[in-house]
């Protein structure tokens, strides 16, 4: 066992601490080549990574970086940052400490570039760009430990696979570089190691004491939650009487646009006047950084926030975390319930609140996997090939390399361990060429052999407009907010350039909290000005709308097959009870679908728990089958557990619908033309290096970036269909926005096994669907028809002659999305 220094035993001791066991392993296996450690929130995992970095520095003196520490968020480097002075300080260690996110001002980076600090701070962007430097070789010598901070967050985004290929690199210049792990609970400890190795080489796991249990309940309301929405407003006087019960509390909303609706009443509701903020992605940095500050201080009481505040900054005295809708997904639940009582050993305290009734059982079912200790989570795939594009140019940007070293490199990180040779080869001719349509092309010439086999940069100024493209976040096109000049000028957050096309003066939304109106649009951005007297629209902020898991589908419907709900409030039971009495409840294994009359139109009902995604998707080809089959369907609306397409004519056979080959089939034949898959190329093509958003002179609008991308998409599908970049952006479309997965893993799930139920009225489970938004018209052969009738009944009732209807041969089917 590795004994402390006694300036580190003194330290521990001024603060009545003594050192963990997971820390005193961690430092035990300070050699071992890779090492990841699984710790609840608040168990000192941080502390554990850099104790040995600090040991060390204070054992021997060291010239240059010591420990490169990744984190995936700026606000979080710069908690380390303070957290880390601290120790240093007071026991008078001479280790210098700096971070380099994109806030660091110029003169700095150039200095750390010279100069690095011992330890040093940064992002999966920052060192990308790092790397791509040709004194990247000096600037690293002698670095012989990195951090990798919250790496389950990152290990689930393509921000990890870019930064495990800079790790790649960095291993190639310091070849016994050792790599610590730090993560939360996460279901497959062993899917994180994979990606942490260095292949073939493999990572051990750490598991630390995993803590007392949570205590972890729903809410109790006086009021019982809708049968449909997400705003959870029935629950605001319970939440408000949690929040005065505790020091601080974190609200979680699964997006923006319900932080700020559920921020807005919640303000109205308050009172006492309580100090409550609100913090997500979409407000201004300078009024984020006003929250967080407030939050460390303890001067506000509650913190109406987003996936913004998920991971491990240390905010203080929180002692209750409260999520508002249904979590979707248990793993992400486990590491928000963390944030609350923020320390080792100490449990933490979380309170669910269903926004309706289905997110009752939904919660019901996730507080039960939380006890039982089941996360849930869906496996990875290999390595995304447009980040492998843009790390090939970054290497490129250093000085020559010869491929067959880089392709030792790249297959070295995990999940790109299984990269074929024709694979790599194909991504280094496109970054060479631009591929076989735009070979002619000199804008997409990048690269050429040298005689003695290296390969380098055609143009070395090619290097700037590289860097200034390095990332794979995909920022929305948004535009500024501020107040009106004439009143300070503010800035305030950002909106989407979707939502601001929509608005005309006068027309009032919310942001930060407040209602304000648009005044008009200056130099593209939104000025606003403050307005309290009308009921604003809600912009929509772009985040993530989460799916529910798999894992969670699965257990809400092994619920529904119990004879009773003694867990469930009374009013759910008795939804439920209702539900079975009129029809039934769908069962693991089986497909219900429900047909029955409304308004005029017939029904149908589709039960697939396939994630919103999924059945969105459904949706879309369950139409176009419909159409095909001739029952002229009128248009579809989907939530995470069903879809409802309401026709013309009835479903009678549902079995044709669900044909697997039919399926799949009409999901090639909609992609090829659909705007999804243009929307997907273009994010694809702009991490591949494809398409440059940003140049010397200036940012390209979302409008230039769209239009340039749909030429380029129009012109490979048309010349080269096979092209890598189509190939891409078909794999990214299927698993990302479109999720097909699901529905394959939906039709094996049921293999055939439909219970269709043709019923007189609308069923309980059905209900909250009518009420549901974002409804998607299909226009076809059921439009046409109505048309007809609609001027058949006109002609009858003037007495005039029946009009001709439409010709049979005209385009019939048409999906808004």
């Amino acid at each position: 066992m590795r004994k402390l220094p006694s300036t580190f035993q003194d330290w521990f001791a001024s603060k009545g601490w003594s050192i963990h066991p997971h820390q005193q392993t961690m430092l035990d296996r300070a050699d071992d080549p890779s090492l990841l450690l699984i710790a609840p929130t608040g168990g000192g995992k941080t502390l554990s990574g850099f104790l040995p970095t600090l040991i060390d520095l204070h054992s021997a003196p060291h010239e240059g970086m010591h420990t490169l520490y990744i984190s995936p968020l700026k606000a979080l480097a710069a908690d380390i940052k303070r957290n880390l002075t601290t120790p240093v300080e007071e026991m008078g260690l001479d280790i210098r400490i700096e971070e380099r996110t994109g806030d660091t001002t110029a003169t700095l980076r150039k200095r750390q570039r010279a100069d690095p600090p011992h330890i040093f701070l940064t992002t999966p962007e920052s060192l990308a760009l790092l790397v791509s430097y040709e004194d990247a070789p000096r600037m690293f010598a002698g670095l012989k430990r990195v951090v990798i901070d919250e790496i389950h967050a990152l290990a689930e985004s393509k921000r990890g696979d870019q930064m495990m290929l800079a790790l790649a690199r960095l291993n190639a210049i310091c070849p016994d570089l050792k790599r610590v792990g730090l993560s939360a609970t996460v279901e497959d400890p062993a899917a994180i190691a994979h990606i942490m190795a260095r292949h073939p080489d493999p990572c051990d796991i750490l598991l630390a004491d995993p803590g007392p249990a949570p205590d972890i309940r729903m809410l109790r309301t006086e009021e019982a939650p809708p049968w449909s929405g997400g705003g959870a407003a029935y629950a605001i006087p319970a939440v408000l009487e949690q929040v005065k019960q505790h020091n601080t509390t974190l609200i979680f909303h699964n997006t923006r646009a319900q932080a700020e609706i559920f921020f807005h009443n919640l303000w109205l509701a308050n009172e006492d006047s309580l100090p409550i903020g609100i913090h997500h992605g979409s407000l201004d940095r300078t009024q984020r950084a006003r929250v967080e500050g407030a939050m460390v201080r303890g001067e506000l009481r509650a913190i109406v926030c987003t996936g913004s505040l998920d991971l491990g900054i240390d905010w203080g005295d929180v002692d209750l975390v409260i999520q508002i809708g249904a979590p979707k997904n248990v793993k992400r639940l486990v590491q928000r319930i963390g944030r609350a009582n923020h320390r080792y050993n100490a449990p933490s305290k979380a309170l669910l609140v269903p926004a309706n009734r289905f997110e009752v059982v939904e919660c019901v079912a996730a507080l039960e996997a939380v006890l039982d200790g089941e996360l849930d989570g869906d496996p990875r795939g290999a390595g995304p090939r447009d980040v492998l594009c843009q790390h090939i140019l970054i290497t490129a940007c250093a000085g020559p390399f010869e491929a067959d070293a880089l392709y030792g490199e790249v297959t070295s990180a995990g999940a790109y361990s299984t990269l074929s040779r024709a694979q790599f080869d194909e991504c280094l001719d496109f970054c060479a060429t631009g591929g076989y349509a735009l070979r002619r092309y000199d804008k997409w010439q990048r690269l050429i052999q040298r005689p003695d086999g290296l390969w380098q940069l055609r143009d070395p100024r090619a290097t700037r407009n590289i860097r200034m493209n390095i990332g794979t976040i995909q920022d929305t096109d948004t535009l500024k907010v501020r107040m009106k000049r004439n009143r300070g000028g503010k800035p305030l957050g950002e909106i989407e350039e979707g939502f601001a096309a929509t608005l005309t003066p006068g027309d009032t939304f919310l942001i930060g909290g407040q209602i304000v109106k648009y005044e008009g649009l200056r130099e593209m951005t939104v000025e606003v000005s403050r307005d309290k007297g009308k009921k604003p629209k809600v912009a929509t902020f772009m985040g993530t709308k989460f799916a529910t898991s798999t894992q969670l589908s699965a257990r809400v419907q092994r619920m529904f097959n119990q004879d009773s709900w003694p867990e469930l409030p009374p009013h759910t039971a008795d939804w439920l009870s209702l539900q079975r009495t009129r029809s039934q409840l769908p069962q693991p294994g089986r497909l219900l679908i429900e047909s029955f009359p409304h308004d005029g139109r017939a029904q149908t009902v589709f039960y697939g728990f396939a994630g919103r995604n999924g059945q969105q998707t459904l949706g879309l080809l369950l139409t176009k089958r419909m159409e095909e089959l001739g029952l002229s369907p009128l248009g579809f609306v989907a939530t995470d557990y069903a879809t409802l397409i309401w026709s013309l004519d009835p479903v009678t056979d549902a079995a044709p619908l669900l044909d697997a080959h039919a399926l799949q089939n009409g999901m090639e034949t909609w992609l090829a033309g659909n705007a999804v898959m243009k929307r997907t190329f273009r994010a694809s093509a702009t991490i591949a290096g494809l398409i440059e958003r940003n140049s010397p002179q200036a940012r390209k609008s979302g409008r230039q970036a769209t239009f340039s991308s749909d030429i380029l998409y129009d012109t490979l599908a048309k010349y080269d269909p096979d092209h890598l970049m189509l190939d891409i952006t078909r794999e990214e479309a299927l698993r990302g926005l479109v999720d097909f997965g699901r529905i394959e893993e939906m039709l094996d799930r049921t293999r055939g096994r439909i219970d269709h139920l043709t019923l007189p009225l609308v069923t309980p489970l059905a209900a909250p669907l009518f009420l549901e938004m974002g409804r998607v018209p299909v226009k076809g052969d059921a439009e046409e028809r109505l048309l007809a009738e609609e001027s058949r009944r006109l002609m009858e009732h003037s007495g005039l002659a029946q009009i001709t209807p439409p010709p049979a041969d005209k385009p019939r089917w048409r999906v808004g999305f």
